[in-house]
């Protein structure tokens, strides 16, 4: 080799290793393989909570088709983060098989995964459930979650271990902070041993108590220790059932005002009972020295009850409280760089068969037909959805489009 030749060969080979190493690794991936800290509370990352559950039970699980079907239309409505439940359904891996192969049809498709991990207490849904010990199906769903993380590392980017598993409300399967620290911590040392990718973040997504932000009985050393062992803290507020359980935010006995002022009014009041829960969570952490990032898990809005808050309740429910809702909870997210998942994409009929109306039913943005709840109709005026059907319908507006319609029939906040 001539002496030009190798200089140039040197020089050459200096450029490309000083590339590799000065570059940030997560500045190194493809445009469809963020880091979190690139999508969580990117307001160019929308979060949204996916269950594609079109039957009265789980045990009808969406194709893959189906599941395509709803990708596209989340796709189109911006959303790119998903956060999913459990793992020992097929909906999770076959979620995750709809979005590779969606990847590789377009190559502008881009859309991330929040994997959870279902976690329960021995004996869970029985009489007696013994909230001490974790049922033993914990570990095979852990496993199931690791799997699923190493064969789709560019999509799956946080496991969650657990769902509202340790809020003491949740009386018939909730664990102690100790259970999901065990298996928090399993995999943060997966991650160190190389097994599972650094770039994959741990958390839980639980009720703001669970996390430290109400009463003092959940304020446990495992608890502290579990803070500070997940990347983020994936927080649960929701208004929404409070408008019964504690509605001290709700009513109001200003008679001066419209109904859509007093309803307005109640939503801003709605929003700022959420964003005080969130404070709770973000004081407690900081008394115990943690500064990391808090992110809202599930937060949202029935547009139907039959029930607590429907017409003989606290009249919360219908779409345009849903919509006033979804509008201000992300403008506040956006605005503050808070990742919010909100609940959720397409109404499930799975969650209360037995109450067409229940108010379970109707968290979605999409109707279980794929009509755009008020939410989502200035997307469906500017075409965004145009060649997309869910059912084998195109995505049209709830009521026809008559917002006169859902004026006439929505409600003043009341006292349950």
């Amino acid at each position: 080799m001539s002496s030009h030749w190798f200089k140039y060969f040197v020089w050459a080979l200096g450029l490309i290793m000083g590339i590799f190493a000065c570059s940030d690794p997560k500045e190194m991936k493809t445009h469809r393989d963020k880091h979190p800290e690139e999508i969580l509370g990117n307001p160019n990352y929308q979060a949204i909570s996916y269950g594609g559950y079109r039957g009265l039970s789980r045990d009808t699980q969406p194709s893959l088709d189906e599941l395509k079907e709803d990708l596209l239309i989340m796709h189109a409505a911006g959303f790119r983060i998903l956060r999913t439940y459990n793992v020992h359904f097929l909906h999770a891996e076959n979620t995750l098989r709809a979005i590779k192969e969606l990847k590789t049809e377009n190559d502008e498709f881009e859309m991330y995964v929040m994997l959870g991990a279902w976690i329960s207490c021995q004996a869970a849904f029985t009489e007696l459930p013994n909230h001490q010990f974790e049922n033993v199906a914990n570990e095979d769903e852990v496993k199931e979650a690791v799997r699923l993380a190493k064969e789709y590392p560019d999509i799956v980017k946080i496991i969650a271990i657990g769902n509202e598993a340790m809020v003491h409300w949740a009386a018939s399967y909730f664990v102690e902070p100790g259970i999901i620290l065990k298996y928090v911590n399993q995999l943060q040392q997966m991650k160190s041993d190389g097994e599972l990718s650094e770039d994959l973040w741990v958390t839980s997504s639980d009720n703001l108590e669970s996390w430290g932000g109400g009463s003092e009985d959940y304020h446990k050393e495992d608890l502290n220790a579990l803070i500070k062992a997940v990347d983020y803290l994936s927080v649960h507020t929701y208004p929404f059932h409070d408008t019964h359980y504690n509605p001290v935010f709700w009513h109001s006995n200003d008679s001066s005002a419209s109904k859509t002022e007093d309803i307005e009014n109640a939503m801003n009041r709605a929003v700022d009972y959420a964003k005080q829960q969130y404070l709770s969570v973000l004081e407690y952490t900081r008394k115990l020295g943690v500064e990391k990032p808090i992110h809202i898990g599930e937060t949202g809005w029935a547009s139907i009850s039959q029930g607590l808050y429907g017409d003989n309740g606290s009249h919360a429910a219908d779409e345009y409280k849903q919509a006033l809702y979804y509008q201000k909870i992300r403008d506040w997210t956006n605005k503050d760089s808070i990742s919010c998942f909100y609940f959720e994409a397409f109404d499930e009929q799975w969650k209360d068969p037995n109450h067409t109306d229940g108010s379970e039913n109707h968290f979605g943005l999409f109707t279980l037909d794929g009509q755009a709840k008020l939410t989502l109709w200035p997307m469906v005026d500017k075409g965004i959805f145009d060649g997309l059907s869910r059912n084998g319908n195109t995505i049209s507006k709830t009521f026809n489009g008559d917002k006169d319609s859902i004026l006439n029939h929505i409600l003043r906040p009341t006292k349950p």
